[in-house]
């Protein structure tokens, strides 16, 4: 209990008392907004001593970073050359971005004791009504910390797990907007053509969040395409991504791994074969 009160706003967001009222309200306005929206922020979620030791932790660990200028498309997969060149496996945008890999986090980090949380698994999965939801197993990418400095871009891109949370630790002076096309893909229909629209800049679909340190978002990043706008002015963008799924079994595939956190582990090729959800990546 020391560490969740500690961490998270439980006055405003009593996340350790699932009987109450207060918790039913919170949990029926978080599915309403992911409902509706596929994404719900709640703003001021973690304290501000936690987010100014999680942003120290970063501080300290800025040698361990993990920083990459590569193109990629969407599903971070290889050129298809037999496709059409405006099919959106062919569309490749420049991405400079780092991460501080989960595997590389410190001992003490309050992101670790956040992820940790069992009243936050069962909050996650309350408010996304997925029952049961499991702390993602990827050694690399299940909480990390990603970091964008000045002229960087994350491009247009959807993730390997199926739900990500989100806490804003450091701001941008300008830009480093979180922008979203909302279920733009299910299981069933890649929707290629859609997809290709928001890449020409098309944003008839797209809507977007200015965060503020201590936000929390949880976003349906598999099935709706995101990326953060270009990083303008001098301050570094820091943010948390806590990642759960609904497969305890499925973490992201190599060459994924190999793009976004430069490299893969024996794991990572160990399950690649797993079946997943039948989507392109």
């Amino acid at each position: 209990m020391k560490d969740l009160k500690q961490i998270i706003n439980l006055e405003k967001y009593p996340i350790n008392d699932t009987g109450s009222i207060k918790y039913k309200e919170l949990t029926n306005y978080t599915r309403k907004q992911l409902n509706e929206d596929g994404c719900c922020v709640l703003h001021n979620f973690i304290k501000s001593d936690s987010i100014r030791r999680m942003k120290n932790e970063v501080d300290r660990n800025l040698s361990k970073i993990h920083f990459t200028s590569d193109k990629h498309n969407p599903y971070f997969t290889k050129d298809d050359k037999t496709l059409h060149e405006k099919h959106p496996k062919r569309i490749f945008s420049v991405r400079q971005s780092g991460y501080l890999n989960s595997n590389d986090l410190e001992k003490d980090s309050d992101l670790n004791k956040f992820y940790d949380l069992e009243e936050m698994l069962k909050f996650v999965s309350d408010s996304l009504e997925v029952f049961p939801l499991y702390k993602w197993a990827d050694p690399l990418g299940k909480n990390p910390y990603s970091v964008m400095h000045t002229d960087h871009y994350f491009p247009w891109h959807f993730d390997g797990n199926e739900f990500t949370l989100s806490v804003l630790i450091q701001k941008a002076e300008k830009g480093g907007f979180f922008e979203y096309a909302s279920d733009i893909r299910t299981k069933d229909n890649e929707n290629f053509e859609e997809v290709a629209k928001v890449l020409k800049g098309d944003r008839t679909r797209v809507e977007s969040f200015d965060l503020k340190p201590g936000d929390l978002q949880i976003f349906k990043g598999r099935f709706s395409m995101h990326r953060v706008t270009k990083i303008e002015g001098k301050t570094s963008r820091y943010i948390a991504l806590p990642c759960y799924v609904k497969d305890p079994l499925k973490i992201n595939k190599p060459e994924h791994s190999k793009q976004v956190y430069g490299k893969a582990l024996p794991i990572h090729f160990k399950r690649e074969k797993i079946q997943g959800d039948g989507l392109t990546d």
